[in-house]
């Protein structure tokens, strides 16, 4: 089954491009379009969307909140991609807490495109992680953060769920950490599953950022 994508941009040219280079792969199908957040989530509940690639910044309702309102209403919601045009923007980091599952600059490559997508669908891997720590380091609290930190003592995670969460905050894949750990891949996605469980985290984006704002995996 292709990923299933739905654009959401103010700008059409915007849209238009990203559509010609996501329609040119085979594992890929845009299922929609809208120029607003304040449309997601009723073209959401519509298409069923497998990832939402969505403007950080629109008119009507910014891709912060359109974030929050699809993953406060929507049952098993989609992957959430922020667009943007600048990398180190506060705008990206609040949509990362909001909940997306990480971001893409407008001006990225065709191939960086495809391969956002791709990542996103899949959810094994952490998108760009040097950006989200350098966004951590920019913008978080630095563990100062009590709810993080609260969240994360709560947690109990055992030394080695501790292992994958500084691992996964590196960015690397399962099939990375488990070549690290010396241990097989369904121990990793057990162990991977068991941190977002504990954190009550959506993905391994929002585990990360808890990681970095409750100070147990530093930003810099």
């Amino acid at each position: 089954m292709p990923v299933r994508v739905l654009l959401v941009d103010d700008e059409p040219l915007v849209r238009a491009g990203l559509r010609a280079v996501l329609e040119a792969q085979p594992d890929i199908e845009v299922v929609g379009e809208a120029a607003d957040g304040a449309a997601v989530v009723p073209l959401v509940r519509r298409l069923r969307p497998d990832v939402v690639a969505m403007d950080v910044r629109m008119p009507l309702l910014d891709g912060i909140e359109a974030t929050r309102a699809l993953l406060r209403t929507v049952t098993d919601p989609p992957k959430i991609l922020v667009v943007t045009t600048f990398e180190n923007d506060e705008y990206v980091y609040e949509a990362l807490r909001a909940g997306a599952d990480g971001f893409l600059l407008k001006r990225a490559r065709p191939a960086e495109i495809v391969h956002a997508v791709r990542l996103i669908a899949e959810g094994e891997s952490l998108l760009f992680p040097a950006s989200v720590r350098q966004l951590a380091t920019e913008y978080g609290d630095d563990g100062g953060n009590r709810a993080a930190r609260a969240t994360v003592e709560r947690a109990r995670l055992t030394e080695r769920e501790g292992e994958v969460l500084r691992l996964m905050s590196r960015g690397l894949s399962n099939a990375e950490i488990a070549a690290r750990l010396v241990v097989g891949t369904e121990t990793v996605k057990s162990h991977v599953s068991a941190v977002l469980a504990k954190l009550g985290a959506r993905d391994r984006t929002q585990a990360v950022i808890t990681a970095y704002e409750s100070g147990f995996v530093a930003p810099g």
